[in-house]
C-alpha cells in the first residue's frame, strides 16, 4: 500500500500546531481500513479514532442511500412527489416537487436555519424559493421531505431504513444518538446554531453521529460494488448528475466545479483537485467523506469546527490531493 504520509502529515500540522480543535483521518480501499489516526488539539482537547463526531451534512448521502434501497425494492421512484407523503405540501404552488429535486438541491423549498425544530410542519410554509427544477441551491430542509417520502414508502420510521443501510456497510456505529459524542462543534454559537438544540432534532439532513470506522465501511462496501448496500445499477444511477445545465447559486456556484447526482455531491470538474471522480459530501462541523472510484480509496476527516475549516482559513481540498496522489503513486 501507499504511505499517505502527507495526509496525515497536513492533518497533524492543524491540530498540533492549530487551528483545528481535534481530529481524526481514515484512509481505506475496498479491502478495508489501510490508515486511521486521531490527532489531539493544542488547546487540550483530545480524541480517538473510536470516537463518535456529528457529521452534519454527511448525513444526506446516507439518508439518499436510504430511499434508493426503497427504489430498489419498487416503493419509490425517483420521480415520487412529495405531495404523496406529506398532505398539503406544495399547496399555491404551480409546480411539483419530486425525490429526485429533493437529494439533488432543486426542489425550491424555502430554507429555515438549520437549527429549527418542527421540520415536517415547515415543508407546509407557503411560498418557493424558485420552480422545482430550474436552479439548484443548497438546500437541508429538503431531506426532510426524503425522509417523509421513505416513512410513507416503507411504513416505518425514516430513520429504521437509515440504520439498516448502516447495518448493510457493517457500520453498526452510525446513529442519531447525540450522547455518543463528546465533541461538541466549537464556535456553534458564534455560527449562530443552538447545538443544544440541533443535535436533539435527528435532523435528516445533518443529524447522524458516527465513528470514523463507520464512514470507512460505507466507502468500502461501495468502493466494492458488490451489492451488501445498493446494486451496481444504483450505483451508476446515484452517481448519475441531476442539475448538469442548471443554474447554481451560493454556495455551490458553477465555479465550483460540481454537480448534484442523488444526494452525492460530484466533484468532477473542481479546480482544486487533481482526481475528477470523487464523490462524497462534506459537513458543518469540518467533516469530510469522499470516494474515488479511479484510484480505489475513499477517506474520512472528523473534525469539529463550527461552520467548517474553510472559515480557519484551510483548504480540504489541500487534503484530497495528498491522498489521491499517494494512491496513484501506489
Amino acid at each position: 500500500m501507499p504511505a499517505f504520509d502527507h495526509a496525515f502529515d497536513w492533518v497533524r500540522r492543524h491540530t498540533i500546531e492549530g487551528p483545528l480543535p481535534t481530529a481524526v483521518l481514515g484512509i481505506a480501499t475496498a479491502d478495508g481500513i489501510v490508515a486511521l489516526d486521531a490527532f489531539d488539539g493544542r488547546g487540550g482537547q483530545t480524541t480517538s479514532v473510536d470516537d463518535h463526531y456529528p457529521l452534519f451534512s454527511i448525513t444526506k448521502p446516507i439518508v439518499g442511500l436510504a430511499a434508493l434501497t426503497l427504489i430498489e425494492a419498487g416503493r419509490l421512484l425517483p420521480t415520487t412527489p412529495l405531495a404523496s407523503a406529506v398532505p398539503g405540501f406544495g399547496t399555491g404552488r404551480a409546480d411539483e416537487v419530486q425525490l429526485r429535486h429533493l437529494v439533488s438541491h432543486t426542489s425550491g423549498i424555502v430554507e429555515p436555519p438549520m437549527d429549527t425544530p418542527g421540520l415536517r410542519r415547515l415543508l407546509l410554509a407557503p411560498g418557493r424559493d424558485f420552480a422545482a427544477g430550474t436552479v439548484s441551491r443548497y438546500s437541508t430542509i429538503a431531506f426532510e421531505g426524503v425522509a417523509a417520502l421513505i416513512e410513507h414508502a416503507s411504513g416505518a420510521p425514516w430513520e429504521e431504513r437509515v440504520v439498516e443501510v448502516a447495518r448493510r456497510a457493517d457500520a453498526p456505529g452510525v446513529t442519531f444518538d447525540w450522547t455518543s459524542s463528546r465533541h461538541d462543534p466549537v464556535g456553534a454559537a458564534e455560527q449562530d446554531i443552538d447545538w443544544d438544540r440541533m443535535k436533539r432534532l435527528r435532523h435528516p439532513g445533518a443529524g447522524l453521529f458516527a465513528t470514523a470506522a463507520d464512514l470507512l465501511a460505507l466507502g468500502a462496501a461501495l468502493l466494492r460494488d458488490d451489492g451488501s448496500v445498493v446494486s451496481r445499477l444504483t450505483v451508476e444511477a446515484m452517481r448519475r448528475p441531476l442539475t448538469a445545465g442548471l443554474p447554481k447559486l451560493d454556495p455551490y456556484p458553477a465555479e465550483r466545479g460540481q454537480d448534484w447526482g442523488f444526494a452525492w455531491n460530484l466533484r468532477h470538474s473542481a479546480p482544486g483537485l487533481l482526481a475528477s471522480d470523487s464523490y462524497g459530501h462534506g459537513g458543518w462541523a469540518g467533516t469530510e467523506f469522499w470516494i474515488t472510484p479511479s484510484l480505489g480509496i475513499c477517506f474520512v476527516l472528523l473534525t469539529n469546527v463550527g461552520g467548517g475549516i474553510g472559515r480557519l482559513g484551510l483548504d480540504a481540498d489541500e487534503l484530497h490531493n495528498a491522498v489521491a496522489a499517494a494512491a496513484s503513486a501506489g
